[in-house]
């Protein structure tokens, strides 16, 4: 049912915690499952520095998350930002069906997370006033 990519970030999560002093956090919860990602991040030179994560959920969401913090941990932010469910659903071998929400779960709490950072609301706006 599960690849053993996936079993071994659940059984052995990478970045799992909170950052002090992050620069993004973003707490997201599916209301259909009931599975609750929390990420923080640390940002330098338009980089995630670091992320980490702490989840309640399944084995496929925790999976996920592992696999979310590696594929963008020294990634510039839009790079981040570019991050597909198939490129994360292929980081832990694949996923059932029945689990492809905690994929976009991951990416969910990513963008909310990119979200927050100071100014990116205002830039956001601002790009999309110059593009009407």
């Amino acid at each position: 049912m599960y690849s053993a990519q996936l079993l071994d970030h659940f059984e052995h999560p990478r970045n799992v915690g909170e950052i002090a002093g992050a620069d993004a956090a973003a707490e997201i919860e599916n209301p259909a499952c009931g599975d609750v990602l929390r990420v923080t991040l640390k940002i330098k030179a338009d980089q995630i520095a670091d992320i980490r994560f702490k989840a309640k959920g399944c084995v496929s969401a925790i999976a996920c998350a592992s696999a979310l913090t590696e594929l963008v941990r020294g990634k510039k932010l839009e790079e981040a930002r570019s991050l597909s469910r198939d490129r994360l659903s292929e980081a832990v071998g694949g996923l059932p069906q029945a689990s492809t929400h905690a994929a976009q779960l991951a990416l969910d709490a990513l963008s909310a997370a990119l979200h927050s950072l100071p100014g990116v609301a205002q830039n956001a706006a601002w790009q999309a006033s110059r593009t009407k």
